[in-house]
């Protein structure tokens, strides 16, 4: 069985997963960001593949994104890193990245090789739900990956019953329209779209992410679905102790538990 829909099995609520981005801080950190999560309690690893234009992201991923690019990060190194990982973490891992890279290495071999290394999931923010079906479902089902779509606040009510009839893994609600970054609290209007998908009887599970940085806005995207993703706020983390991995995912959790 597919270790998302494991997770999803087995843990209905609370679930936390944590977003970085691969070859940040230093090129050879995938593996040991990725040992220190699950060994600190993380349900679920997202590892970003950088790209030089990331349009979804705010400040702090762009410029984690610059720096694994500087450090030579590529995709192909990537899954050279993770060749053996499964020989030391055992949660879901997702590879989130945009589309030009994964196509510029095919998604055949994309796919495969995310099989071949134990990668349960893909997130591809500007991959369109109708070329998904059309041109990528077919490799994905092959190979057991779940390729995940995300809904916004402005996202249609047809186009989310869509997303939910077509994929599985789970549903990634972004709580905003804006591009990724911190927040304080969220907003009445944000409370209301939580509760209007909250209320849809959703046949797939559903994280909560973007603006997840402290107990207020962790706590409301747990309260609201099955668990909340953090990205931005572990980001700035590693580069506040890029030579202290485990410290950095102690203080994120502290942060977020406090």
């Amino acid at each position: 069985m597919n270790r998302i829909t494991e997770l999803f099995r087995k843990k209905q609520k609370d679930i936390l997963s944590v977003y970085f981005t691969a070859g940040f801080p230093h090129p050879d950190d995938t593996v040991p960001i990725l040992e220190a999560l699950a060994a600190q309690g993380a349900d679920m690893a997202e590892i970003g593949i950088p790209f030089s234009d990331p349009m979804a992201d705010g400040e702090t991923i762009q410029n984690s994104s610059q720096t694994a690019l500087k450090n030579g990060m590529t995709l192909r190194k990537l899954f050279s890193q993770l060749k053996d990982i499964r020989s030391k973490v055992d949660i879901p891992l997702v590879m989130m990245g945009y589309l030009n890279p994964i196509m510029q290495y095919g998604i055949e071999n994309f796919c495969r090789d995310c099989a071949e290394t134990g990668i349960d999931g893909a997130i591809v923010p500007d991959l369109p739900l109708a070329d998904y079906l059309r041109d990528y479902k077919p490799a994905a089902d092959r190979y057991g990956l779940k390729f995940i779509m995300l809904i916004t606040p402005e996202t249609s009510e047809e186009r989310i019953r869509l997303i939910d009839e077509h994929t599985d893994g789970f549903i990634y609600m972004v709580s905003t329209a804006a591009t990724t970054g911190t927040q304080d609290r969220f907003d009445e209007r944000t409370l209301a779209y939580f509760r209007r998908i909250d209320g849809m009887d959703l046949r797939n599970p559903r994280l909560i992410g973007f603006g997840i940085s402290n107990p207020a806005t962790y706590s409301a995207a747990q309260s609201a679905a099955n668990g909340a993703i953090v990205g931005s706020g572990f980001i700035k983390a590693l580069a506040a102790s890029p030579d202290d991995i485990p410290g950095a995912v102690a203080h994120l959790l502290g942060q977020l538990r406090k």
